[in-house]
């Protein structure tokens, strides 16, 4: 079993691949997950607000699969129970799910534990609450999430880089277009949902991200 210390070395990866189904060009959330495998994502959330919960077990067990075969880490937004069920590497917390202190309880110390953050108040209490990863957004306007409140803007992405000693991942209305700016104000890791899942060439919409975050050009 991988630690979690070495889990969080994941999490010093450039990309963060997250399922949407939805968006997806009619194609599965498991063909997306092998397309990001493929293109050398080493870190993938399932995200699904809409299916049912069976559902959603049998995608996780499958996801699970794929990605233990190959060393990629597998995180579940928010459904705790569904990371402990499929013995996934992480579980994604929001502000509204249950405090990470409790999650902890249930979870153990093998799991990691991230948590959504959209001001600095609360980048500090994620600190305090012993989480091993913040997602810091969101950075732009997204209708990915329906739930999702106001763009926090790039301030809010510097005073994490500058004042926060956990990893993090910059999300929320991220592009092709706007990555290289994003990148500039401190975010390593970054996700970017319709803009890898909605790709009709994921590998090269994957590559052509990761030469923009190591400052190459395309």
């Amino acid at each position: 079993m991988v630690s979690r210390r070495g889990l969080a070395e994941l999490l010093q990866t450039d990309i963060y691949g997250i399922t949407a189904e939805e968006y997806s060009l009619g194609r599965s959330n498991l063909e997306v997950v092998s397309m990001m495998i493929d293109s050398g994502i080493k870190l993938i959330q399932y995200r699904e607000k809409e299916k049912k919960t069976r559902e959603k077990y049998e995608e996780c067990l499958k996801i699970r699969e794929m990605t233990r075969q190959v060393g990629v880490a597998f995180i579940v937004n928010d459904h705790v129970d569904l990371a402990l069920l499929v013995d996934a590497d992480g579980v994604h917390l929001g502000q509204d799910d249950l405090p990470p202190e409790q999650v902890r309880q249930l979870v153990g110390e093998q799991m990691l534990i991230g948590l959504s953050t959209h001001c600095p108040e609360q980048a500090d209490a994620a600190v305090k609450a012993g989480v091993d990863y913040i997602g810091v957004g969101p950075i732009f306007a997204t209708r990915t999430k329906k739930d999702v409140c106001d763009p926090v803007g790039l301030e809010y992405l510097e005073y994490v880089a500058d004042n926060i000693r956990l990893p993090f991942v910059a999300i929320g209305g991220i592009k092709e277009h706007n990555l290289a700016e994003v990148s500039s104000r401190g975010a390593r890791c970054v996700a970017l949902v319709t803009e890898i899942v909605g790709a009709g060439d994921i590998r090269g919409k994957v590559s052509a991200l990761k030469a923009i975050l190591s400052r190459k050009e395309v």
